[in-house]
C-alpha cells in the first residue's frame, strides 16, 4: 500500500516563486509515488483577523494555484480545511493533550506574539495542535515542510506519541519530508531571510501572478553581492540565490550557467532571470485563468468529501479510545 503524504497552504498573502520551487512542484513529482491530500488551510488563516470577502476569494485563488501548478485531482485529493468539520473536532481534543509550555515555545509563536503584543488571539498560540491535527486525522506518513515548519511537525510526533502511550496505538507518527533542492528560496531585498508571502516589502519576492512588468522590475531591484563575476559562491549569497532560482526554472548546470553568464555583469543576470521567469509562469498564470468556477467547486467539493471519508474513522478510533462514546 502506498504511503500518504498531507500538505497545504494558507490563503494568506500571496503564493510565491519560492513556494512553488519549494513546495508545489515537490507536491507535483509526489502525488505520483504515494497517495497525496493537499490542502487549502483556511482555518489557520483566521488565527489573524481576515476580510472575510477577501479569505473567500484567496482560499479559491490558492486551489487554483494547486491545480494550475499540476496537482491532479485525479490522482490526488484536493479540498478546504474548513469543508471537513473533523479538523476542528480534532485540534479540540489534541489541545487538551498539549501542554501550553509546549505551545509557548513555538518559533513561530513567539515571533508573531512578540509584533502583536496584547492583540495576540488564542488560535495563534493554539495553532500548532491544529496543525497536528491536519497531520494526524489522515494518518499520513510524509509531511512536505520547509525548515520553518520543521519544529510544529516535531510537536505533531510527540502528540502522537503521546495519545498513543496514553489511549492506545491509534495515530501513525509521520515523518518529515524536506527537499533536497529548491527548499529555501531567498528575497530578493535581502538574501539572509527566505522568501515570504507575509514580508511587507513585496519586492523581496515574486508572486506567481505577477504580470512581466513586475517581474522585470522586482528583479532589476533584487540586491547584489561586491564583485561583478556571476557564479554560484557561497560567500556571495545574493547573486547565488539569483542563480540558484535560475538553475531551477532553466534546468541547466552551474557549469553551463557560470559559462552563459562569464563576462557578464549582473544587469545581464537580472535580465536574463526575469526573463526566464516570465516564460516560465506564463503559461502557469494561463492554467490559472483558465480555472472556471463551476469546475473548481466540483473538484474541491469531491476531494472535501474523499477527505471527509479518511477523517471520520480516524476521529470515530479517538472518541472511542477517549471515551467519548457520544449517544
Amino acid at each position: 500500500m502506498a504511503k500518504r503524504i498531507f500538505s497545504g497552504a494558507q490563503p494568506t498573502g500571496n503564493l510565491h516563486l519560492g513556494n512553488y520551487l519549494g513546495a508545489l512542484r515537490n507536491w507535483v513529482a509526489l502525488q505520483q509515488e504515494y497517495e497525496s491530500l493537499f490542502c487549502v488551510v483556511d482555518l489557520h488563516a483566521v488565527t489573524v483577523p481576515q476580510d472575510p470577502r477577501h479569505l473567500a476569494a484567496k482560499t479559491k485563488e490558492v486551489a487554483r494555484i494547486y491545480l494550475a501548478a499540476g496537482v491532479d485531482p485525479r490522482v490526488s485529493t484536493i479540498f478546504i480545511q474548513s469543508d471537513v468539520k473533523e479538523h476542528a473536532e480534532l485540534a479540540w481534543i489534541l489541545n487538551c493533550v498539549v501542554r501550553i509550555s509546549e505551545l509557548e515555545r513555538m518559533t513561530q509563536f513567539k515571533d508573531k506574539a512578540r509584533k502583536q503584543r496584547e492583540n495576540v488571539l488564542a488560535g495563534l498560540l493554539t495553532y500548532p495542535a491544529l496543525m497536528a491535527a491536519d497531520i494526524l486525522l489522515y494518518q499520513t506518513d510524509l509531511v512536505p515542510v520547509g525548515q520553518d515548519q520543521k519544529q510544529h511537525l516535531e510537536l505533531t510526533r510527540d502528540l502522537a506519541e503521546r495519545f498513543n502511550r496514553d489511549f492506545g496505538e491509534t495515530f501513525r507518527v509521520p515523518d518529515a519530508f524536506i527537499p533536497k533542492v529548491g527548499a529555501k528560496i531567498m528575497a530578493l531585498d535581502d538574501p539572509s531571510k527566505k522568501m515570504s508571502k507575509s514580508d511587507e516589502n513585496e519586492n523581496g519576492r515574486i508572486s506567481l501572478l505577477d504580470d512581466a512588468d513586475a517581474i522585470r522590475r522586482k528583479f532589476k531591484r533584487a540586491v547584489t553581492d561586491s564583485g561583478t563575476d556571476v557564479r554560484f559562491d557561497e560567500s556571495r549569497p545574493a547573486v547565488t540565490n539569483l542563480l540558484s532560482i535560475y538553475q531551477l526554472l532553466t534546468g541547466q548546470t552551474p557549469e553551463q550557467i557560470e559559462a552563459h553568464f562569464a563576462g557578464k555583469g549582473y544587469a545581464q543576470l537580472k535580465n536574463d532571470l526575469a526573463e526566464a521567469t516570465i516564460e516560465f509562469l506564463r503559461p502557469f498564470q494561463e492554467r490559472v485563468r483558465g480555472i472556471g468556477d463551476e469546475e473548481l467547486s466540483r473538484i474541491l467539493s469531491e476531494g472535501a468529501e474523499k477527505a471527509r471519508a479518511i477523517a471520520a474513522e480516524t476521529l470515530r478510533e479517538v472518541k472511542s479510545r477517549m471515551g467519548l462514546v457520544g449517544a
